[in-house]
Formats: structure tokens, sequence, C-alpha cells
């Protein structure tokens, strides 16, 4: 049975599709079978990973709104062991075109179900807001990996993150946890990035990563390749935070199962 993870913050910017597309290319290259599902309209993990979104013949907007087969959306990636549920445009109107659907909340669970036994990893990028496409990865998740960027506003917005996992945990999703807060564009130089951490420290407490996401020139350029950073420069200190990430993940199950 795999391990569902929802990549979680309704604020821009702060990592999120890094970390989906970084994280899951670290786990499959570490041996893990994973799958990552893109319920972000703007489709960046789709492209980071190198899927043509505008070539997907089915997307997560079928599988949500039209009820195609989670599996027949599933697509390989460059990376062996590792595959992409890609997203598409069309996804932006989703949220309205569920309002009145049945269990609404549980549409991505339901679809997941159905592929949890072939996976040892499952990612869901979301939206960087807390509308229904959120709610609907949280309510199919098992855990949350938060991203937070070391600037200044860092814990701005995550109080009502946590909030709503506390109600998604109270009346959706009554196992779902937090896996670990991330903390990305990390630079040792300055003051504020070492306050920061400090701060989220304080904040989540033994929920924080011990893995650091340094700001990384090569990690903003790989995506315009399609690559995860592994392929795109495996030798910089970007690739090397998220294989550590990957190996926090895996011990930190390991060790719980």
């Amino acid at each position: 049975m795999s391990k569902v993870m929802a990549v979680a913050n309704q604020k821009g910017g702060v990592g999120k599709t890094t970390t989906a597309v970084n994280c899951s290319a670290a786990l499959a290259l570490q041996g893990r079978r994973v799958l990552v599902v893109d319920t972000d309209p703007q489709g960046n993990t789709t492209s980071g990973l190198g899927i043509d979104k505008k070539k997907a013949q089915l997307s997560v907007y079928d599988v949500l709104i039209n009820g195609a087969n989670i599996k027949e959306a599933v697509q390989a990636t460059q990376i062996e062991g590792l595959f992409a549920v890609p997203s598409a445009i069309k996804l932006a109107g989703a949220e309205v075109e569920m309002v009145h659907m049945e269990k609404r909340e549980y549409v991505i669970k339901e679809a997941l179900d159905a592929v949890r036994g072939e996976y040892d990893y499952i990612l869901m990028d979301c939206p960087p807001s807390l509308g229904l496409l959120t709610v609907n990865a949280l309510t199919a998740a098992d855990t949350v990996i938060v991203p937070i960027q070391c600037e200044y506003y860092a814990l701005e917005g995550v109080t009502q993150l946590v909030d709503t996992i506390r109600l998604v945990k109270k009346h959706l999703n009554t196992g779902l946890e937090i896996e670990g807060v991330l903390l990305t564009m990390f630079d040792p130089r300055t003051r504020l990035s070492v306050q920061v951490v400090d701060e989220v420290k304080a904040f989540f407490r033994h929920k924080v990563f011990s893995s650091l996401v340094p700001r990384n020139v090569r990690l903003g350029e790989a995506p315009s390749f399609g690559k995860p950073i592994m392929l795109y420069d495996p030798q910089c200190a970007g690739a090397r935070a998220y294989e550590y990430l990957a190996e926090e993940i895996i011990q930190n199950n390991e060790e719980a199962s």
C-alpha cells in the first residue's frame, strides 16, 4: 500500500512544484515506484517532468470530471519508476463543475484507491489556494508536505493552512497528518534565512525536515528543460538537498512501519 502525500501551501512561490517534481524523482532514483498527480491547473509539475500538456490524451481533469480511469491517464517519465498524471488548463474550471457533485471532496481519493497498491509513494502537487482541488488532495492524502520559503512573511498564511488541515482531519480524513515542513530558498549567508529557520522550528517543532533546500540557480533552470534537477545537474546543491529529503522520507516511513 502506497504512502500518499500532498504538497501544499496556499501561498505561491514557496517551492511546491519544485518539491513535487524533485522529491518524486529522488524517491524513484532510490528504487521506489512513484506516481505524481498534478492537481494544479498551471500544470508546471507536468512540464517539469518533461510531459507535453498539449499532447496528453487524458489528464487529471478527465479523471475528476469525466470519470476516466486514472490508470489510463498515467504517463511514464524520463526516470524509471516515476510516473505522472498530467494537468491541463481545463482543470481551472473544475472546481466550479465539482460543486454539485455528490461526495465532491472525495473524488481524488476514490480515483487513487484504484492505484494505491501499484506505487510506493504518490505525491500530489496542489494549487496555490485552499479551494476544492486542494481539499480533495488533503482528503486523499495520508500526510502533507508543507514547503515554506526562507524569506520575509514566511509564516504568513501558514496558520490558515494548518487550520484547513485540522478541519479536513476533523470532517473528511481523520488520519491526515503533516509529513513535514520543508524549508526552501535557504541562504546560510543571510541572517534572515537563519531567523526564519528558527521561527519555523519554534512553530512546528519536530515536524520540520532536517533537509534544507538552498537558493540554487540550477533548480530554477531545470524546469525550462523539462527535467528534474537530478537529470539536469545531479551534482548541484539543489539535487543533493532533494536526495537528502527523499532519504529522510524513506527512513521516517520505514521506521514508522
